[in-house]
C-alpha cells in the first residue's frame, strides 16, 4: 500500500511495508528467464491433507443442510469438539459455550481479536522477531506496536518493556512454537509471563498453530496454568497439524470476556467457516495422535537435511527443535533483503528476509521446510556456497 493513496485510512498508511511482495517479484522474474527457483520463502504446509478429511468435505458438499449461513448455533459441534481435543490434550475441561470460538483461521482471529479488546492509541507488546501479521494487524486496530527485545534464549525479555509503554498496553502477543525463529517455550517461562500480565493487567494472547510440530521437548498451552483463564486466550489452527491452509479454519479458547468481544467484533464481518469445512475440522480432531506424528517425522528429516547439509558446507547453523522452519543469523552485517534478492537471482534459492518479522529480524533470513529433503539439502549448499 503505497503512502500516496488517496483513499487509504491513516490505519492503513501505517501498516508495514511488506518484504514479501518484493520477493515475490523477484521469484516471477527468475522464473520468467527460465531459471528454476526452490522456493522456501513461504510456510505452507506441502504435505496432503488426510483422505479423511477431504472425504467429509465431499460428503457435505451434496448435503444441502450446508449450504446456508452458519450463525453461532451452527458451529456448535465443532466447539464441542474441539473443547474435547482441549481435554484429552492438556486435561482441562472448558465451556465450548462460553469460553470456545469458531474461527476462520488463527490469523483473521488476531486481526479481529485486536479490534475487540484494545482501543485506538493503546499498546499491544509483540516480540521484536514475529509472524508479519501481527505488526499490520495493530497498525490495523490502531494499537502502538511495542516490540519487546529478545534473549539469547529467542524469548522476550519482558522486563526490557519501557515502563510508559506499559502504561499505555492492553495486551501481550506471543507465539510458541515460534515463526520464524522455532523457540520453544516451557511452563517456567509461562508462569513468569502471567505473572507479569497480572501486575500490569495485560491480556495475554497466544498464537499455537505448531503445537504439533515439535521435535524435541514438548510444545506446552499456558491455560492450564493457575490463574490462566482470567487473562488468557489462546489461538489454534489446522493449518500446519493437518495440512488445512487454504480451507482457513481455527479456533479460539481461553477467557471467557475476550472471547465474548472476538465474537460481537466477527458478528458484522463473517457467518463464520462453511459447515463443511467445520466437519473436516471435526475429522481433524479426531484422528489418532500418531497421524499427526508421521508428519511432524517428515518435518524432522527435512530439518536434519537441511542443517546436516550447511553444517557440511562449513556454515554454523543450529538444529531448530521445533516449527517447521531454520532462523539462520547472517554474518558480518549483511543485509537480510539484499542477500535474499541475492540468493533468487544467483542461488535459485527464495528465502524471507529477516526484516519482514520485526525491528528484531533485521540481517536474518528464515527457510521453510517445504521441500523434500534433497531439495533442502541441495538448497543449503547453494546458499552455502553464496554465503562463501
Amino acid at each position: 500500500m503505497t503512502h500516496e493513496n488517496h483513499w487509504a485510512s491513516k490505519r492503513v498508511r501505517a501498516m508495514p511495508e511488506s518484504v514479501f511482495l518484493l520477493m515475490d517479484r523477484a521469484k516471477s522474474a527468475a522464473r520468467a528467464a527460465g531459471k528454476r527457483v526452490i522456493d522456501l520463502s513461504i510456510g505452507a504446509s506441502d504435505l496432503p491433507v488426510p483422505g479423511e478429511l477431504i472425504a467429509e468435505l465431499e460428503s457435505a458438499a451434496r448435503d444441502p443442510a450446508t449450504w446456508g449461513y452458519c450463525l453461532k448455533s451452527c458451529t456448535g459441534r465443532f466447539l464441542e469438539e474441539a473443547a474435547s481435543w482441549y481435554e484429552r490434550r492438556f486435561g482441562l475441561a472448558l465451556d465450548p459455550e462460553s469460553q470456545a470460538l469458531s474461527l476462520i483461521g488463527s490469523q483473521e482471529g488476531l486481526a479481529h481479536l485486536l479490534l475487540a479488546v484494545a482501543d485506538p492509541g493503546e499498546a499491544v507488546l509483540i516480540p521484536e522477531v514475529a509472524y508479519p501479521s501481527y505488526w499490520g494487524a495493530a497498525a490495523l486496530a490502531g494499537l502502538e506496536a511495542v516490540p519487546v527485545p529478545l534473549g539469547e534464549d529467542l524469548l522476550p525479555r519482558l522486563e526490557a518493556v519501557p515502563a510508559e509503554k506499559l502504561q499505555r498496553a492492553r495486551l501481550l502477543v506471543l507465539n510458541y512454537p515460534n515463526n520464524p525463529t522455532a523457540a520453544v517455550a516451557d511452563y517456567a517461562f509461562w508462569e513468569r509471563v502471567l505473572a507479569f500480565a497480572e501486575r500490569h493487567d495485560l491480556l495475554v494472547v497466544h498464537d499455537n498453530p505448531y503445537i504439533d510440530m515439535v521435535y524435541e521437548g514438548e510444545a506446552v498451552s499456558p491455560l492450564v496454568l493457575e490463574g490462566a483463564l482470567e487473562r488468557t486466550i489462546e489461538l489454534f489452527s489446522f493449518s500446519k497439524s493437518f495440512h488445512m491452509g487454504g480451507f482457513r479454519l481455527g479456533f479460539a479458547l481461553g477467557n471467557a470476556e475476550a472471547i465474548a468481544a472476538l465474537e460481537a467484533a466477527k458478528a458484522p464481518v463473517d457467518f463464520n467457516q462453511y459447515l463443511g469445512i467445520q466437519r473436516m475440522g471435526i475429522a481433524a480432531l479426531r484422528l489418532p495422535a500418531d497421524r499427526v506424528l508421521r508428519d511432524v517425522q517428515v518435518f524432522r528429516g527435512r530439518r536434519d537435511a537441511l542443517v546436516e547439509a550447511m553444517q557440511s558446507a562449513g556454515v554454523p547453523v543450529s538444529r531448530p527443535k521445533a516449527s517447521m522452519y531454520l532462523w539462520l543469523k547472517l554474518p558480518n552485517g549483511m543485509d537480510d533483503v539484499k542477500f535474499a534478492l541475492s540468493a533468487v537471482e544467483h542461488a535459485g534459492v527464495a528465502l524471507a528476509p529477516g526484516r519482514g518479522f520485526g525491528p528484531g529480524g533485521k540481517g536474518y533470513v528464515r527457510f521453510a521446510l517445504v521441500q523434500p529433503p534433497e531439495v533442502l539439502a541441495e538448497a543449503g549448499r547453494r546458499i552455502a556456497q553464496l554465503l562463501d
